[in-house]
């Protein structure tokens, strides 16, 4: 009886753990938008253009989308977590990072 418990707890764990991913994937999807778009600009970009961007001004809705990751923690994770592999990688080929 012990083990019959125990085996549908784990498999209700894990259940939830599956619908909890579901949720965040599908949670934030301007966030995902914003992401895709910061990836692909860095994917898509030469080194030189990512140096000269990295000087200007940026656009209204930039800034819109950072004063919302600052003020939400939990969006600036999912949002960091997101783009942080890619980013950091083109920016390392580039000598944007040691």
């Amino acid at each position: 009886m012990m083990k019959r418990f125990c085996l549908v707890a784990v498999l209700l764990m894990m259940f939830g753990f599956v619908l909890t991913g579901i949720a965040a994937a599908q949670q934030y999807p301007l966030v995902d938008m914003a992401a895709n778009n910061v990836i692909q600009k860095y994917q898509m970009s030469s080194c030189e253009q990512l140096w000269e961007a990295r000087g200007k001004p940026k656009s209204a809705q930039e800034q819109e989308m950072i004063t919302l990751l600052r003020g939400d923690p939990m969006i600036r994770e999912y949002f960091i977590n997101k783009i942080a592999g890619p980013v950091a990688n083109k920016m390392f080929e580039c000598g944007m990072i040691p």
